[in-house]
């Protein structure tokens, strides 16, 4: 199966005895461009004996195929290890106390793994999250309360799998890629209506904005930078992947780290939803006009003296607010709002940093990574409002949020194509369940957030844009179809691998190294 990207491997027809010979493949947790260790035992290597350097402790994954074996054995070879180049992330890791019981949750061990999760987290409340929730409140009431806490779950199961990858292969989601696919406030809601919201998937009285709204949610809430974020913080963590129960714990202290962060963002965003909810859902332009007039506030005039039903922004929430509940609720919002743009930016730039490594093999200083990706992040806000107005970053939010709705398949994908392999992941690879759940699930986000992006741009009105959005949506859907072709092949449906000809091999997507004695 891909043996394609295998590299050079005759076919079985062509082996004396139609057998392939014994092979190990290898899988290095070493990021790319760093060297293999060498031989330890070869004359004049690095690290030989009576060389008289001290020996270092090198974790190599390894998954062996024997004919049709399945073995997956976990090996620790010593040696001298390559200097990293200097600017590899986490050279200082976390250590783990040890704790022999492990029948029981230990909060210690809870307390090393805590950080990646929560950093991660910060991710489902940044500014177009808060955006989403307040438009769902105002136009939806407590109706999509349930499609929130959805997005969250199918959320916390991507993060799952990611803070996987990383643990197990001590790479992170972007050096996999490179390596495999280089062949190409003060409101009383009602409670029983917010938890009716929440747990019962209904919406009683639903149109089309409310439904935009709901694909709105989704979007908003699963992003793609965060599954290549989280996938690389997990590495700051000292686990030793040549013992299986060190990474079965940490998997486990992870998971249940990133279900407490998304837990506490779930809260927030139910909370900036049921404010919104409770106070303006149903009302018109024309009630909040009067009363943003009789508070003195100077933008009542942002509300047309009509009697359509409210919208609103990240701009006129905070207006809202401070027409109703003072001008303290008004400055608060905009003093969280500025937080969530800040620390969302910053997981971004860690994103980009994380991924500029991982595909584009660079090893900048941390100054210059940081200089280029915080600039590109910046500069298109910085243009709009220095020749636009406020009311113009709300479009560019939409804008953002169409460009990681197209980006989403390239992070779901990779992620599920790479812990379903048995031979990089070894036992830790994807069951049954999580193959069939994983694929339903990243079939059912990545359409719901095609639907917004054509949304989005039949709302443009423009003739130019439709052929142009025509013309490079047939480039982008063929690179889809290649990355599900190959996601599908790794969850098992091996008639669709017609680069073979007979036999199996379940060497799928892994980098194939000359035999050495470990």
């Amino acid at each position: 199966m891909f043996s394609f990207l295998t590299g050079g491997r005759p076919p079985a027809e062509d082996i004396p005895g139609g057998r392939p010979p014994a092979e190990d493949i290898h899988i290095t947790p070493l990021p790319p461009g760093v060297p293999a260790e060498p031989d330890p035992q070869q004359p004049g290597a690095p690290g030989a004996p009576g060389d008289g350097l001290e020996e270092k402790e090198v974790i190599r994954t390894t998954h062996s195929h024997r004919g049709s074996s399945r073995t997956a054995v976990f090996l620790c070879s010593h040696g001298d290890e390559p200097a990293p180049a200097p600017a590899t992330y986490f050279q200082q890791r976390v250590p783990v106390p040890e704790d022999r019981n492990t029948n029981r949750i230990s909060l210690r061990r809870l307390w090393a793994f805590t950080g990646p999760g929560f950093l991660m987290s910060i991710a489902y409340l940044d500014p177009g999250n808060i955006e989403s929730d307040l438009q769902s409140g105002a136009k939806a009431g407590f109706k999509l309360l349930w499609v929130l806490l959805g997005a969250t779950a199918i959320g916390l199961l991507l993060q799952r799998l990611a803070a996987r990858l990383g643990v197990v292969t001590g790479m992170h989601l972007a050096e996999v890629c490179h390596r495999h696919y280089r062949t190409y406030v003060t409101v009383g809601p009602d409670q029983g209506q917010l938890l009716k919201g929440m747990f019962v998937p209904y919406c009683e009285g639903c149109g089309p904005v409310q439904l935009t709204q709901a694909v709105g949610i989704v979007g908003a809430v699963i992003m793609p930078h965060n599954i290549y974020l989280h996938s690389a913080l997990v590495k700051s963590r000292e686990v030793d992947r040549s013992n299986r129960k060190e990474v079965k714990e940490a998997n486990k202290y992870f998971f249940i780290e990133s279900s407490m962060a998304l837990f506490v963002s779930f809260l927030i965003n139910v909370f900036v939803v049921a404010v919104f909810a409770e106070g303006f859902y149903g009302r018109t332009n024309q009630e909040v006009f009067h009363v943003c007039n009789q508070t003195g506030s100077p933008h009542s005039h942002l509300f047309p003296l009509n009697n359509h039903t409210l919208e609103v922004d990240i701009y006129k929430g905070g207006v809202v607010l401070g027409c109703f509940f003072g001008p303290a609720a008004l400055y608060i919002w905009a003093v969280g709002i500025l937080a969530a743009g800040q620390s969302s930016t910053m997981t971004g730039t860690y994103s980009g940093q994380f991924v500029m490594e991982g595909f584009l093999n660079l090893r900048w200083s941390r100054f210059a990574r940081v200089l280029l990706t915080r600039s590109i992040a910046v500069t298109p806000t910085l243009l709009v409002a220095v020749f636009q107005d406020v009311h113009s970053l709300t479009g560019m939010n939409d804008f953002l949020n169409v460009l990681q709705s197209m980006q989403l398949p390239f992070a779901l994908l990779p992620i599920l194509t790479f812990t379903s392999l048995p031979a990089l992941m070894s036992e830790f690879a994807n069951g049954l369940v999580f193959k069939v759940g994983g694929g339903v699930v990243v079939l059912i986000v990545c359409a719901i957030n095609m639907y917004f992006v054509v949304v989005y741009v039949t709302e443009l009105h423009s003739v130019w844009i439709y052929v142009t959005a025509a013309i490079l949506s047939v480039a982008y859907l063929t690179f889809v179809g290649y990355l599900a072709w190959l996601c599908l092949i790794a969850l098992g449906v091996s008639w669709l691998d017609f680069t073979l000809k007979r036999g199996t091999d379940s060497t799928v997507l892994i980098e194939q190294q000359p035999e050495f004695e470990t």
